[in-house]
């Protein structure tokens, strides 16, 4: 097949920006390219500006250093560290097989041996970050990545915290985590160890894992917190007694108390097919190219330039969609709704951003617009908050464009419902396929 030649693309120093894999309130993730060797990487974008105002540079600093710390075949490995006059670039490891959290979204909770494995690798991350001073303090499914191996990686150390941040007590102050995964103690103003922390949540995913649910959840944050204190939950029938001492153990309310990491490593259950880490430790870790990103130095920075829709290539459209249809964002048979889309058109670009721009706004979406990129937000404000949606055009080739639409705030139910009145008003520039049957076609 002849490729058509590419449009422009951004390029950062010697990495190729393509497809935005994920968004937050305060940066956003890209696929990008290696271009001296070939290799793909995740490239974290912030905001200089963002950072600035809401004081956030040490936070960031923190997590920087930190992945730049920990060397671990379980963690998300940090390649290196830019800066241009407006935006930080951290580079990532590519983990592409999705979160552990959309396994068990998917398919409800693991058989035994699975939620082992994956429990095993999540203490060998742990331990080995614990043994380097460093606490992730927000561990969570979501924050658990599997690559295309189906090896698990400890990803977002925007929470961790170092052992130098521990005061004269020896306890951290900061309560900070997700509140169904926290550990009692966290929750409270006296101070908390890092260690047992960790711990607690860690012993909390083990328990979605092979449960398919949380051990405490409530509509009422009040009746939460009072659960998590007592430990009040049920352990499921079928976990083996293996699992449920060891669960308890692990949700002792008591962090003194509380089973460490390495009676974990011995107990009985936990030991079953156990592989430990094998790796090679690294020398000292140099934090030069973090400093340099945040200071001014006009020599240390990079450029980033784009000019007309990023090009995607046949390999990457392929991948990413599955024969352009869209049932992938509603998976009926599995009851899960997906938090993005994508269609094709061979429209003009311009024509597909009026387009897009038109049908939100009979939605009430206030919309802006950047080059071939779109933010669309609702008025009204939803169970989780205002709904946003973020669309990017991509150019296949002259005469063929993808469009891609991600949820980036609010409910993902919410999402669904409005993709399904938003596709209304863009059945004008949708390519129709012979691929594409009648159900999953706009």
């Amino acid at each position: 097949m002849n490729r058509k030649t590419p449009g422009t693309r951004t390029r950062v120093g010697k990495y190729e920006l393509g497809k935005t894999l994920g968004e937050g309130n305060f940066a956003k993730v890209k696929l990008a390219k290696n271009v001296d060797t070939g290799e793909f990487v995740a490239v974290k974008i912030f905001n200089r500006d963002n950072v600035l105002q809401h004081k956030m540079v040490e936070q960031i600093k923190r997590e920087i250093a930190t992945m730049k710390v920990i060397k671990h075949p379980n963690v998300v490995k940090l390649h290196e560290v830019m800066a241009s006059k407006t935006k930080i670039y951290i580079v990532l490891e590519l983990v592409d097989g999705g979160e552990l959290f959309d396994i068990i979204a998917k398919q409800g909770r693991l058989k035994e041996n699975e939620a082992r494995k994956y429990f095993q690798q999540l203490i060998n991350a742990v331990d080995y970050c614990h043994s380097r001073g460093v606490y992730h303090r927000d561990l969570k499914p979501e924050n658990l990545l599997l690559d295309s191996y189906g090896v698990l990686k400890v990803a977002d150390f925007g929470l961790s915290a170092f052992s130098q941040q521990v005061r004269e007590d020896g306890l951290l102050h900061t309560a900070c985590g997700t509140p169904n995964y926290v550990a009692p103690e966290v929750l409270t103003d006296k101070g908390y160890d890092g260690t047992a922390a960790d711990v607690w949540s860690c012993g909390i995913i083990l328990f979605v894992l092979m449960a398919g649910y949380l051990p405490f959840d409530d509509l009422s944050l009040m009746n939460l917190y009072k659960k998590i204190q007592n430990a009040t939950y049920v352990s499921p029938s079928w976990l083996s007694s293996g699992a449920k001492k060891l669960i308890k153990r692990i949700l002792d309310p008591n962090p003194l108390t509380r089973i460490t990491i390495s009676e974990v490593l011995r107990d009985e259950w936990f030991k079953k097919d156990y592989h430990p880490a094998s790796f090679a430790e690294e020398g000292d870790v140099s934090l030069d190219d973090v400093d340099a990103a945040f200071n001014n130095s006009e020599e240390n920075l990079v450029t980033e330039r784009r000019e007309k829709p990023v090009s995607m290539n046949a390999f990457e459209l392929i991948s990413g969609s599955q024969g352009f249809s869209l049932d992938s964002l509603f998976q009926k048979e599995a009851g899960i709704v997906k938090q993005e889309t994508r269609f094709t058109s061979q429209r003009p670009a311009n024509e597909i951003v009026s387009k897009i721009e038109e049908a939100a706004k009979s939605l009430d979406f206030n919309v802006r617009k950047q080059n071939y990129k779109m933010k669309l937000q609702g008025h009204t404000s939803g169970r989780k908050g205002r709904l946003s949606v973020a669309t990017e055009v991509f150019e296949v080739a002259p005469s063929l464009h993808v469009i891609e639409l991600r949820k980036t705030g609010g409910d993902t139910l919410e999402f669904h419902k409005f993709f399904k009145n938003f596709s209304s008003g863009l059945k004008d520039v949708v390519w129709k396929t012979d691929t594409i049957d009648e159900e999953s076609r706009l």
